[in-house]
């Protein structure tokens, strides 16, 4: 479990590079051949299957979660000048509780996206190793 953290911190790190969806399944097949043993790969994948549940909220956050909490930012930012404005206290905890949803909906979204990023990299690696041995 603690390879496959460490997997997903990889994917993560990916995530920031400003590239195509295959350059980065790329640049991570590479790293994890080099760090991860073919055993513990498919520990790793197993565990990640495991993790995975697919349903329609978890999709919607993870492809579009910045639209997802565009609403929660409105409500923080919106919070913020009803309470600054009339200084109300209430504006000032929906400020806060809008920006703390808004912050853990893209959290979530970027390590959905990074979870499906390290499968997608896993089943490349077990495409080419496939193809290796046919």
């Amino acid at each position: 479990m603690e390879q496959l953290k460490r997997l997903l911190l990889m994917a993560e790190d990916e995530l920031t590079e400003y590239s195509t969806t295959a350059r980065k399944i790329e640049k991570l097949r590479r790293k994890i051949g080099l760090s991860v043993s073919a055993a513990e790969q498919k520990q790793a994948k197993e565990a990640l299957i495991e993790t995975m549940q697919s349903d329609w909220i978890r999709k919607l956050v993870e492809e579009q979660r910045q639209t997802v909490a565009l609403p929660f930012w409105g409500i923080a930012g919106l919070g913020l000048l009803i309470g600054i404005s009339f200084s109300q206290p209430l504006g000032l905890v929906a400020s806060m509780g809008g920006a703390i949803a808004a912050y853990r909906l893209q959290k979530w979204g970027w390590q959905l996206q990074a979870k499906r990023l390290l499968m997608q990299t896993f089943t490349e690696i077990d495409v080419l190793q496939g193809n290796q041995r046919g």
